[in-house]
């Protein structure tokens, strides 16, 4: 039999894996004022992280999505975390700074 005539078969993976434990476990309420819970699913940056990322159902995904909305109208939490950009705008006002000082200078 040619090998373009061959049946496509499907070999296993021999590879054995872990189950991964479950984010959120079953007596884990989910809510606004649990912020230990909530902010496990925020990046840095303080966006939310997809549901890929956070491995969690749709279901769990939606109420987390609602609970990380409420509590940033509360103001429990911030809408953005910008810490970092304003350190790195300070270090580039700083060089910048030193290159025209040192442009002066010279010139």
């Amino acid at each position: 039999m040619d090998k373009s005539k061959r049946p496509f078969l499907i070999l296993k993976s021999k590879r054995s894996f872990r189950r991964r434990l479950p984010p959120i476990q079953s007596g884990d309420r989910i809510s606004y004022r649990n912020m230990s819970l909530i902010s496990r699913f925020i990046s840095e940056q303080g966006k939310i992280l997809s549901r890929r990322v956070n491995r969690l159902t749709l279901k769990q995904q939606r109420l987390i999505t609602m609970a990380i909305k409420q509590a940033r109208i509360l103001s429990l939490l911030p809408f953005l975390n910008n810490e970092k950009q304003f350190e790195r705008a300070e270090l580039t006002d700083r060089t910048t700074g030193l290159r025209t000082r040192i442009k002066r200078v010279y010139s």
